[in-house]
């Protein structure tokens, strides 16, 4: 609106000039058509920007349209990830419970009970309460579990100094074991490892003691330490599930 006012007010200007004698009427009229020409070029090129603004505007709330979209599916996705996390985290707690129970002897929901004694029954001096027992072993595991490796180890080791006929004495080695080796102590890994084995050969800790510490072994470089451990868990747990892993292994070392 304001150009087109601006073409009749220079329009009245050049007929003015015309009527006063100062242009000619062709003079007048080409200077009026260039002048319209330009308005007229103007308002095209402000229409342009316009719709260049208005198609921008249009973007734009479909990209943040598109945003709130991908906010929404990354909230889902996160509370999935979440829930995963705690059906592994219970999983875990469950197989582990199963594990402790097999090594203390005790029966599994549905199966008649039986008397179990540890092998290690004879270093037992008093009596040991099981709920202090329980308890001191599930704080050493939490350490574990929490990564807090070094005072896992130290737990355990207690652990093991005051209940040393404990049922659950296997499982403290075998995670203590774990615990020296993700802190890439491999020397003091493998002796856990071993103890574990060693010491009670029938528990169900004893094979997966001895795959950790063949590989502990090939960390430390000592491959042929590492190939006599894995041919130990085949000879000796041919029935095991872990027995095939430790004969994949045998294989890659040849």
């Amino acid at each position: 609106m304001q150009v087109r006012a601006l073409l009749l007010l220079t329009a009245c200007l050049v007929a003015g000039q015309a009527h006063a004698g100062l242009l000619s009427d062709d003079e007048a009229r080409k200077q009026i058509k260039t002048l319209e020409g330009r308005i007229n070029q103007q308002e095209d090129t402000l229409k342009q920007r316009t719709q260049t603004i208005i198609d921008l505007q249009t973007q734009l709330q479909a990209l943040n349209e598109e945003v709130r979209k991908l906010q929404g599916r990354s909230e889902e996705l996160q509370h999935a990830l979440q829930d995963a996390e705690k059906r592994q985290k219970d999983f875990y707690v469950d197989l582990d419970s199963r594990l402790r129970r097999i090594e203390a002897g005790a029966p599994q929901s549905g199966q008649p009970s039986s008397a179990v004694v540890p092998d290690t029954a004879a270093n037992a001096t008093a009596p040991i309460d099981p709920v202090a027992e329980n308890r001191d072993f599930d704080a050493a595991f939490a350490l574990f579990k929490s990564n807090k490796l070094q005072a896992s180890i130290t737990a355990f080791l207690d652990f093991l100094n005051k209940y040393p006929g404990s049922t659950l004495a296997p499982n403290a080695y075998y995670r203590m074991g774990g615990a020296y080796y993700s802190l890439k102590d491999y020397k003091n890994a493998v002796n856990s490892y071993l103890t574990a084995a060693s010491k009670f050969p029938s528990s169900g800790m004893a094979p997966n003691a001895l795959l950790g510490a063949a590989i502990c072994y090939q960390e430390l470089g000592e491959v042929e330490n590492a190939k006599k451990t894995l041919k130990q868990i085949i000879m000796n747990y041919p029935d095991n599930p872990i027995t095939p892993r430790a004969k994949k292994r045998l294989d890659s070392l040849k």
